[in-house]
């Protein structure tokens, strides 16, 4: 937010499209989803909603600019962190499958290049709070796509005729 930090247009930016993104997405599966999920993702997106508007209320009430950007620069890397993270889980998942079939390599692939190219921007700005988490990213992501070469080869080796019958 560029009342959190001046100067940072260009990252308030894209993030803002990307939520816009994410939002039309949620919106989406809340309609067509049964009644049961759609009530859960409603549940979670006013969740969402609602500690993003009280970050912002804590954050211009009571903090001044300085301290503003370290809470809000935390947060941010704390919830950009949890998001990488997540990835373990599917790389968890892949080994105990053997398998990539819950990996899509396009979503890894833009994945890794969003963050490596955040990684460099951050290293460019000298801004700890966008080079920290999404070089951690980076690396989480490099190995999910390491994983998925693997366990890709693996299973075309799999699906080959044998050269010689039997």
């Amino acid at each position: 937010m560029p009342l959190v930090s001046p100067g940072i247009i260009r990252v308030a930016t894209v993030n803002s499209i990307g939520a816009l993104f994410q939002l039309i997405y949620i919106n989406i599966l809340i309609i067509y989803a049964e009644k049961r999920l759609k009530l859960k993702m409603l549940g979670f997106l006013i969740s969402v909603l609602t500690t993003f508007a009280l970050v912002i209320y804590v954050s211009l009430r009571f903090l001044n600019s300085p301290s503003r950007q370290l809470f809000v620069g935390y947060l941010s890397v704390a919830s950009l962190i949890s998001m990488f993270a997540s990835t373990l889980l599917i790389i968890n998942l892949a080994i105990k499958m053997r398998s990539v079939e819950y990996m899509p390599f396009s979503l890894s692939l833009a994945t890794f290049l969003m963050s490596l190219a955040f990684f460099i921007y951050g290293m460019f700005k000298h801004d700890a709070f966008i080079y920290v988490p999404n070089g951690i990213g980076t690396v989480l992501v490099a190995v999910q796509l390491a994983l998925y070469a693997y366990f890709n080869s693996a299973s075309q080796e799999e699906l080959r005729p044998p050269l010689l019958d039997p």
